[in-house]
């Protein structure tokens, strides 16, 4: 392992630093098909946690300084949120079925989609 410790000499715990070609192999290893960085950390003496920074650090360096958003099909933050306007058959069609079972009571509640703000009103004063 190439990392070096640094810190007071009376027993307390210390700050290890790792070189840059450390943090790069092990960020390599994390990327390998069917590994995780649990794994990785542990045989490398690291904290996942520690070591997840640097997956998260590589792939923003990757990204061009882009926010990367874990999940996400291209690991990069979208640019901006685009509305999507809905037509008016939709707007109006299904109503609202809200389906509440409590033991052997159950309701059932069709509500009219135009009025879906009243709906969520009625819902979380009943809750």
């Amino acid at each position: 392992m190439d990392s070096m410790v640094m810190g007071p000499e009376d027993g307390r715990r210390r700050r290890r630093y790792h070189s840059a070609q450390f943090k790069a192999e092990s960020v390599a290893a994390c990327r390998q098909t069917g590994v995780s960085i649990a794994a990785v950390a542990l045989s490398r003496s690291l904290n996942a946690n520690l070591l997840r920074n640097w997956v998260i650090a590589a792939e923003r360096q990757e990204a061009g300084g882009q926010r990367v958003v874990a999940g996400s099909p291209t690991g990069v933050e979208p640019a901006a949120f685009l509305p999507v306007p809905l037509s008016s058959a939709a707007k109006s069609g299904t109503p609202i079925r809200i389906e509440i079972r409590r033991g052997s009571t159950q309701i059932s509640v069709h509500w009219p989609i135009g009025a879906a703000s009243e709906c969520g009103q009625w819902l979380r004063e009943l809750l």
